[in-house]
């Protein structure tokens, strides 16, 4: 029997975007969790000028498809923190599971600014994946390195490289 509070440790995150990749978990969580489709009501997935990462907000009649990352650690959610940063919030909501339609309160990470003037139209997983899911791979490694060893740097030298190449463009 498990006491009570090995269950504090375990949380459960509505992943949308860049997080609904495999390898892109595996890297940041250094483990491959168990994950479980399902979908955010009232929020809208929003591209954002200039970065290779979406992010949400509330929105009457949103819906977003995502998956829900199960059973994380601490230590992974401070993983997802600090790759999320100070521009988005962890709050708890209510998705709704795709196959059962069961409810379950989960945490998710929304974009600190609602009213961001870079926010707009609808971000798309399968053009991300075939655009940018490379870089956004090795961006996710060096993150995770530059987390064992900072060695002096700061997060914002790894913040810009999931930002967009606007001179490629």
């Amino acid at each position: 029997m498990t006491s009570s509070s090995d269950q504090s440790l375990s949380h459960n995150v509505f992943v949308y975007g860049s997080f609904q990749e495999p390898s892109v978990v595996n890297l940041i969580l250094e483990c491959d969790p168990v994950t479980i489709s399902a979908q955010l009501h009232g929020y809208h997935l929003y591209r954002l000028k200039g970065r290779l990462h979406p992010c949400i907000s509330p929105s009457d009649n949103g819906i977003i498809n995502g998956k829900i990352l199960t059973g994380l650690t601490d230590g992974q959610l401070e993983n997802l923190d600090m790759i999320e940063g100070e521009e988005y919030v962890r709050k708890t909501v209510e998705v709704v599971l795709t196959d059962t339609s069961e409810k379950m309160q989960v945490e998710t990470f929304v974009w600190a600014n609602k009213d961001d003037p870079d926010m707009y139209g609808e971000w798309d997983f399968e053009e991300w994946k075939k655009l940018h899911m490379e870089k956004f791979i090795e961006a996710s490694k060096k993150f995770i390195e530059w987390k064992k060893n900072p060695d002096g740097r700061s997060r914002e030298e790894f913040a810009k490289y999931v930002q967009e190449d606007l001179t490629s463009a």
